[in-house]
């Protein structure tokens, strides 16, 4: 071959060369624009926390979590009070209320949110005072105007108005329970009222009382912010209800029993606003628990596919996950996880139904784990930051 054909073989072979990189940094191009606009961007939800008093807790603090990844943001404090236990948010997500004491005095305290993200803040409204000896749990009615606090000392359910604005009008009401089932020495002499809530369809207010072994429940008047008494709903003798919540449905109601560990599965008739007793299930077998020098179930909550319900045991420092059957509401055991700290006074999940974040009250922690979306079962995800004292993980309006 001459060196004239060998000089056109050379060139025609990198002209080839060159046309076919260029296609090729043309297909990368394409393939990073296409991931870039149409792979899911990382997400982040607002994490609230109500802490409990002691030297380590300043007031409510504020993190993130990171939907894609699980991951958690050391949180930050957002707002100084003292012991400010429980957190609502108004549904506008707005506003944003604690139990606590500014003056020294156990108050209702209204903020205003400012902010998403790592730039959120509370901004201070107004408080009003509860009495009683304060409130133990808050809750906002689906509307926006009303609150209703539970005060576990004083064994007492009140009501607060709301402005157009958010921020708290007036106490309405304060309503003594009276009487107690006595089973338990020492925690059942008289009421203790210790959660309150209301129906999906804002009709009912509901107060599990530790105290009489009941869930109190009224109705609701929104127009007012007032409750009356409407009748009651039994748990097992000794099993002391502490928190309670509905399943997406409606059709059903999940009491935990905080002195029993146990799970009571009620069904409810929304129309009439009744309860009917038709499971109760252990949230740790008792052959576990005997060993535990301290052993109290303290939160329950359902996932928002409503295939799955999970609460909190205390001493055992574990989540119980329990799948639902859809037919029946009834509940089984799946799993009890550890959670990777010390007392799990409170847990969530987030909206996505994706993540749990369990709180370690003695061990000051917050600690995240996946949700298996097919078998209810929890992973630990290993993200776990400091949370001073925390007894409340909040995402939004409930």
């Amino acid at each position: 071959m001459n060196s004239q054909s060998q000089s056109k073989r050379n060139l025609k072979f990198g002209k080839t060369t060159h046309a076919g990189f260029k296609k090729l940094i043309s297909i990368i191009c394409w393939v990073w624009v296409f991931g870039f606009y149409n792979c899911p961007a990382q997400q982040t939800v607002d994490v609230w926390i109500g802490t409990g008093g002691g030297k380590l807790s300043k007031g409510i603090y504020h993190g993130t979590l990171n939907t894609q990844s699980g991951r958690l943001s050391d949180p930050t404090l957002a707002a100084e009070i003292r012991g400010p236990g429980f957190l609502a948010m108004h549904p506008d997500r707005s506003r944003l209320y604690a139990v606590g004491s500014l003056t020294g005095k156990p108050s209702v305290v209204a903020y205003r949110i400012e902010g998403q993200g790592k730039a959120a803040k509370l901004t201070l409204i107004n408080s009003v005072e509860v009495g009683d000896g304060g409130a133990t749990h808050l809750s906002v009615d689906p509307t926006g105007t009303t609150i209703i606090t539970a005060q576990y000392g004083g064994g007492s359910v009140a009501a607060f108005s709301l402005n157009k604005n958010g921020s708290l009008r007036e106490r309405t009401q304060l309503i003594d329970h009276q009487g107690a089932s006595r089973v338990v020495p020492g925690r059942q002499k008289s009421s203790h009222a210790h959660w309150a809530g209301f129906s999906p369809d804002n009709r009912f207010a509901f107060v599990p009382d530790l105290g009489l072994d009941q869930v109190v429940i009224y109705r609701f008047d929104a127009s007012k912010s007032r409750i009356t008494p409407h009748g009651h709903a039994e748990v097992i003798p000794g099993g002391g209800p502490r928190h309670m919540k509905f399943h997406p449905s409606g059709k059903w109601v999940y009491v935990l029993n905080e002195l029993d560990l146990s799970v009571a599965v009620f069904d409810y008739d929304a129309d009439a606003g009744t309860m009917t007793p038709k499971q109760t299930i252990p949230t740790v077998p008792k052959e576990e628990l005997q060993k535990e020098l301290f052993k109290s179930a303290s939160e329950i909550r359902v996932h928002p596919s409503g295939r799955f319900v999970y609460s909190a045991n205390r001493g055992h420092d574990t989540i119980t996950a329990f799948k639902v059957n859809q037919e029946s509401g009834e509940l089984s055991v799946i799993e009890r996880e550890f959670i990777r700290g010390a007392t799990p006074r409170n847990f969530n999940i987030d909206p996505s139904g994706k993540w749990l974040l369990a709180a370690g009250q003695h061990s000051h922690t917050l600690a995240s784990f996946s949700v298996d979306q097919q078998t209810g079962e929890l992973t630990y995800n290993q993200s776990i930051v400091l949370a001073p004292s925390a007894i409340c993980v909040m995402f939004g309006p409930e």
